[in-house]
């Protein structure tokens, strides 16, 4: 493994071995996306309410805004991923899809995170992750299709 930070698709099989426990993510705090913010993130990506049915996790050293105090969650890390960085479908399909997604390298702070709130930067965020086994597959073209107006 390398310093540098990759993304990297994994068999599903390696994929729950290693991050299905909420103990395999970095940093001191894990926490997970509260209700509120998951449906503040539908509405952002355009998803029909109640899209995303499966816990959100985020961990770091230090679960809030240094300034604010908000609690950081998926739906900061969305909004500023937003900003010229990844597209709404291209998200859904990470949060939704069947495809498996770890970041290999040292787990450093995840850049470019912002509290929705306040605008400060985040530094302290190290991983996020959705466990999503029990979603229905089949329907994310049709999702995908809804959140783009086809």
């Amino acid at each position: 493994m390398t310093s540098e930070r990759e993304t990297v698709e994994v068999d599903p099989t390696l994929f729950q071995a290693v991050y299905d426990s909420p103990a395999s993510l970095p940093g001191r705090h894990r926490w997970t996306t509260p209700e509120a913010d998951v449906r503040r993130i539908e509405k952002l990506l355009g998803m029909p309410p109640r899209t995303i049915g499966a816990p959100l996790w985020v961990s770091g050293d230090q679960p809030d805004c240094p300034k604010c105090g908000r609690r950081i969650t998926w739906y900061d890390i969305v909004a500023s991923t937003l900003k010229g960085v990844h597209d709404p479908a291209m998200i859904a399909t990470v949060i939704l899809g069947d495809r498996r997604y770890v970041n290999t390298g040292l787990p450093a702070a995840i850049p470019g995170v912002r509290c929705s709130d306040c605008r400060s930067p985040i530094d302290g965020l190290r991983s996020f992750k959705c466990h999503n086994w029990a979603y229905a597959f089949e329907e994310l073209t049709a999702i995908q299709q809804r959140m783009t107006g086809n």
